[in-house]
């Protein structure tokens, strides 16, 4: 009983140090002199989301900003908006509402220097709630109608100089909507 205990105990234990053998094996095929991480700098970034009229003009502007740094895999993000209620129904007397976020949400990832240059993964969500005269159709007077455009990109910017990064054709006129970005290195 003895002999058969110790057997199946070996038949476990072997299992176990081969893949403990082959771990190890693993760690020391990796390079050893892997590229080393440059340093990290630091970047301000101003964001400008503009509407224009059909002639080109700006007629209305916001601004975002913040910082990044070019540290490998960092995200940054900014969110700001509203929560809009909308109508789904109404039960027993009690109207139902689901709420609709609206507003802007920008991420910035995977900054890196190229050069002068800025690379970075940008998404810019923009969202909002169409004017009242464009809910024509009687079925949608008292529901609102959300607008959003949406962009996923990677970009280079050249640090220091604004930039337009994203446009659009607007959905609801003649007139479009932009998205700007300028950085500044904050270690100069």
């Amino acid at each position: 009983m003895r002999k058969i205990v110790l057997i199946c105990s070996i038949l476990l234990l072997v299992p176990l140090a081969a893949a403990q053998a082959k771990t190890q094996d693993a760690a020391d095929k990796q390079p050893a002199s892997a590229a080393p991480a440059g340093p990290v700098h630091y970047y301000h970034f101003d964001f400008i989301v503009e509407d224009l009229d059909s002639a080109g003009k700006v007629v209305n502007s916001r601004s975002y900003s913040t910082t990044v740094d070019t540290e490998p895999h960092y995200l940054t993000s900014i969110r700001t908006g509203s929560r809009i209620p909308v109508i789904t129904g109404n039960i027993a007397g009690q109207t139902q509402y689901q709420y609709v976020d609206v507003g802007v949400d920008l991420d910035v990832r995977d900054v890196h220097e190229a050069g002068s240059n800025l690379a970075f993964d940008l998404t810019a969500n923009l969202s909002g709630e169409a004017s009242a005269k464009e809910a024509t159709d009687t079925m949608l007077a008292h529901q609102p109608v959300i607008r959003q455009n949406k962009w996923q990109s990677r970009v280079i910017i050249p640090i220091g100089k604004r930039t337009v990064v994203f446009t659009s054709d607007s959905l609801d006129s003649k007139g479009s909507t932009r998205v700007v970005v300028t950085a500044r290195s904050i270690e100069e």
